[in-house]
């Protein structure tokens, strides 16, 4: 039987906060922020908004629904209803720092990631839904390239994209993937722990920022020592992060993490220019040398209005990429990912004009997500 992983600190009690709406003279019927979550998941939603002045609101295929068989939201209400999930401790995190990440689990539906915030003298908050079960890459739709990722010996993977694009849920199959095949140990830092890994073949060990360690970089620094072979970085959000995962990643480790970039090149000089200009050349040698592998994403919104669909752009890293970063010609990026087509590359653009092709999504919606519109039009023949 697979032991559980250790799980981080979350309130997964039936006390989430069954409070009243309306006034202290007009109380009204009770809310609980558990009732809001379940009656989101039944709408398929991906995130779920608490805000003042207006129902709790689903984001169900893209869109933004308000749930209108819940009360509008008072302040009293709303931080009542918050505090209400909130350890002690977790509470007085948010009153000194005005934000608060954490995750929260609703017994028996599912995880999610919460992020509560102040706004117009209000509290506020969003939840990121975090399914229990971790979908293999196949069902992800993702191309078959990025499972061939969890097989590396060492180096550097990036899943990049926007906000609510799909990357954590992408690295956690390739993590597992790697779990179900390997047998290693797999470190992850994360803020908050997102999805929670069994030990499979592997042994998995989940880090969360503020809860198990002070910061990413203090993190990384002691993960070296903790006979690693595969090692999660949730976000990597400064030079110090990026610079101990670089040193991780030549040093004979498979290092995986995240950036909020939206091409592979610009992922690589967002990298780059992270550092000061008397580093670069040296960065771009040591980048050129660690990177297995850049990963894109964004969702599009089905032509037929059921769901989101995942287009991705891949970098490999062959030897004419790494020459191209080496020698800081990221421009003609681009251009060697449509020509590598053997090596499981391909641009946003070519994705998501073969999803055009498929009528997966519309021709409109692609022009919308698209890098160049023009280069869009030719592939797609319009």
């Amino acid at each position: 039987m697979a032991r559980l992983a250790p799980e981080p600190a979350v309130q997964a009690t039936e006390t989430a906060a069954l409070v009243t709406t309306g006034g202290d003279h007009d109380r009204g019927p009770t809310v609980r922020v558990n009732d809001v979550l379940i009656r989101a998941l039944e709408l398929g939603a991906s995130d779920i908004h608490l805000t003042v002045g207006t129902h709790p609101s689903a984001r169900v295929s893209g869109e933004v629904e308000p749930m209108d068989e819940f009360p509008r939201m008072t302040t009293n209400v709303l931080q009542e209803m918050i505090y209400a999930i909130l350890t002690q401790k977790q509470r007085e995190t948010f009153e000194a720092n005005l934000e608060l990440d954490f995750a929260y689990q609703v017994p028996g539906h599912s995880r999610f990631r919460v992020n509560v915030y102040r706004q117009r003298e209000s509290t506020g908050a969003a939840f990121r839904q975090i399914p229990f079960e971790i979908k293999p890459l196949e069902d992800l739709g993702v191309p078959p390239v990025v499972g061939s990722f969890a097989g590396l010996q060492r180096g550097f993977v990036l899943v990049t994209g926007p906000t609510g694009s799909g990357k954590s849920t992408t690295l956690a199959s390739v993590v597992d993937l790697a779990n179900r095949t390997r047998r290693d140990h797999i470190m992850t830092v994360e803020d908050p722990i997102e999805f929670l890994h069994r030990h499979k073949s592997c042994i998995v060990n989940q880090r969360e920022v503020g809860e198990d360690t002070k910061s990413f970089a203090n993190a990384l620094k002691s993960v070296l020592r903790q006979d690693p072979d595969i090692i999660l970085v949730g976000e990597m959000r400064d030079l110090e992060t990026i610079s101990v995962a670089l040193t991780a990643a030549e040093t004979g480790h498979l290092v995986f993490g995240t950036l909020h970039t939206s091409s592979a090149a610009s992922t690589i000089d967002r990298v780059i220019d992270v550092f000061p200009p008397h580093q670069q050349t040296q960065i771009r040698a040591q980048f050129a040398g660690a990177i297995q592998g850049i990963v894109c994403q964004t969702l599009c919104k089905r032509a037929d209005g059921r769901g989101r669909v995942v287009a991705t752009e891949v970098l490999v890293a062959t030897p004419a990429i790494r020459n191209l970063i080496r020698e800081g010609k990221t421009h003609q990026i681009g251009t060697a990912m449509q020509a590598g087509a053997q090596f499981g590359m391909h641009t946003l653009d070519q994705h998501l004009a073969e999803l055009v092709k498929t009528r997966q999504i519309t021709f409109e919606h692609g022009l919308e997500k698209c890098h160049a519109a023009d280069e869009f039009r030719r592939l797609t023949g319009r």
